[in-house]
């Protein structure tokens, strides 16, 4: 096996290759840009959109409670975050955090899945965004047409969602001191919005709408605390720009605990007002996940679940209202896009600065300072996918992603501290390895948490990821051991793919095994875990987990087997 699939690059060469490489970015940005990009990060589609549609489909008015149980996850890998973002202050988040400590490997697959937080993330804020431009269109008696309203099969295309991305593009472009002082100004106006919609909702809650609580159970609060759980996406986002920070040691781990502790408040206080106004299980998406419970008509349901906030103030006669907070929607969301489309050109950057990919994409725009030309691919691909997709799809994907990020991140923080323990921390996690288990256990079983389609388009996804590095980043990797690679033979070239496919097989297989467990003990069910949807009753979940695993270690073996025949190192 490749000697370079394992091996790390140093703290020093980390920050080395970029000082000195000529490929820096331009550092710009203070304490409050920092816990300004988190907030405008966080506060947007979550709080506008999710609430909603997490409630109705799967926790009822224990939304508050998925809040808090997400929010405890993200608290752990916060911390994480900020000891890894004061020690290696350069572009790549948990990509590079990972290359110095678990190796090139697992840093591109880190690297690859971060496409799901930020990217399918961006698309699923552009279909958000869309809906509350819309309506608040609406409010002045302009309706578009359904052909370039909607995606599929709805309508032909969501032009308002490509429209925006694009005009981000051009502003993320021009610099990161301008697009920051953007963020400051949409940040401010959906926080006004936030607390008008507090404010005009408090007294129209009525403490019935409350009961029953948890109409789903434990494992509907679960289900949408995973959901939920992309609502807190943001506060990582910080991480993305070390390189462009002031004085990073000081202000990463400050712009990412700040930017978590005050938007976790509004989320909880949002989620009891609009639970607490309307009865929200009544405009689920499907009667048959609750039934005997009353459901509103199917029109008036998507209405609810494309713009929550701003149905249940007209819902309450309050139209004037809920034309000022789609306004403040609008705004909010406008800036998450931002924050995450500024994030995910810069993952690409520091992979592309380190040979992964094309070499030629990791260019620094010669006035601006910006890597413009990831920044124009990433911008140009979601526009694209955001204009011809639903929102419950990418909204699932960006969840799984990040969670699993947040599990590598909270795993190097412990294997950093075996590796180099002297290294300088400027903010170092509390309490020992505590808080990095804790935040490994949660944001797994958060991930345990979401539906088996969203499982299978996951490990889909790592696949399709580890046949791009096989194939190209493996081989242009400035870590590669051309001794080695020069004296392969073919037949111990095919030993070594046959042999690390077997071991992906049996890493997915151990998934689906894990997962059919915890539907056969009663963890999950069929309504959170949706095992029909991939063909499989819940009875059977157990068993096509161990045929999946059993089929993978034959892989695996007649791998080892050529392996041994052809001389090939293990």
């Amino acid at each position: 096996m490749d000697s370079n699939l394992f091996k790390t690059k140093s703290i020093e060469q980390l920050v080395g290759d970029v000082e000195h490489g000529g490929k820096a970015l331009k550092r710009s940005l203070s304490a409050v840009d920092l816990t300004l990009l988190g907030i405008g990060a966080i506060i947007g589609t979550g709080i506008f959109v999710l609430t909603g549609t997490a409630a109705a489909n799967q926790a009822g008015p224990a939304i508050i409670m998925s809040y808090l149980a997400a929010g405890l996850a993200c608290a752990f890998a916060a911390l994480c975050y900020a000891e890894f973002a004061s020690m290696i202050p350069i572009a790549g988040s948990a990509y590079t955090y990972a290359y110095a400590t678990l190796g090139e490997l697992v840093a591109w697959m880190i690297g690859w899945d971060l496409i799901l937080e930020y990217a399918v993330g961006s698309m699923t804020v552009a279909i958000g965004w869309s809906g509350y431009m819309q309506r608040l269109l609406a409010g002045f008696g302009i309706e578009l047409p359904m052909a370039i309203a909607a995606a599929p099969p709805i309508g032909i295309i969501n032009l308002p969602a490509v429209i925006i991305v694009l005009l981000i593009m051009v502003l993320l472009v021009i610099g990161i001191r301008e697009s920051a002082r953007f963020n400051a100004v949409m940040v401010a106006i959906k926080l006004v919005a936030v607390v008008f919609f507090l404010a005009a909702g408090v007294s129209y809650v009525e403490p019935a709408n409350w009961q029953p609580f948890a109409p789903y159970g434990w494992p509907g609060i679960m289900s949408a605390a995973a959901v939920v759980f992309f609502a807190y996406i943001g506060f990582d986002a910080v991480s993305t720009t070390a390189e462009e920070a002031k004085n990073p040691q000081r202000d990463l781990p400050i712009g990412i605990i700040a930017s978590l502790v005050v938007c976790t408040i509004l989320y909880l206080a949002v989620g009891a007002v609009l639970t607490g106004i309307i009865p929200v299980v009544e405009y689920r998406a499907l009667a048959e996940v609750l039934p005997g419970v009353a459901m509103v008509d199917q029109a008036e349901s998507v209405k609810f679940l494309n713009a929550p906030v701003a149905f249940a103030l007209s819902v309450i006669g309050q139209d004037w209202a809920a034309g000022l907070v789609s306004a403040g929607a609008v705004a909010g969301i406008t800036s998450v896009m931002l924050v995450m489309l500024m994030s995910q050109p810069r993952i690409f950057f520091a992979m592309s600065r380190d040979r992964l990919l094309p070499q030629g994409v990791s260019k620094v725009h010669p006035r601006f300072g910006t890597p413009y030309i990831t920044t124009i691919i990433t911008c140009v691909v979601v526009a694209l996918v955001a204009g011809v997709t639903q929102i419950q799809v990418v909204g699932e994907m960006t969840s799984i992603g990040t969670l699993f990020a947040f599990v590598v991140v909270c795993a190097a923080v412990l294997r950093l501290r075996q590796t180099r323990p002297e290294a300088k921390r400027p903010f170092r996690v509390p309490f020992g390895p505590i808080f990095p288990v804790l935040g490994i256990l949660s944001c797994s079983y958060l991930m345990l948490s979401l539906p088996i389609l969203t499982w299978v388009r996951f490990l889909v996804w790592l696949d399709l990821g580890m046949v791009i590095y096989w194939f190209y980043g493996r081989t242009h990797s400035p870590l590669v051991n051309a001794a080695e690679s020069a004296k392969r033979t073919p037949m111990q070239s095919l030993a070594n793919f046959v042999n690390t496919l077997g071991l992906l097989l049996i890493f997915n297989a151990a998934c689906m095994v894990v997962l059919g467990y915890m539907t056969e003990f009663g963890i999950t069910n069929e309504t959170t875990a949706k095992w029909h949807e991939i063909g499989v009753t819940a009875d059977q979940a157990d068993t096509f987990g161990l045929q999946f695993l059993a089929v993978s270690i034959a892989v695996w073996l007649v791998g080892f087997g050529l392996t041994k025949a052809s001389g090939e190192k293990g």
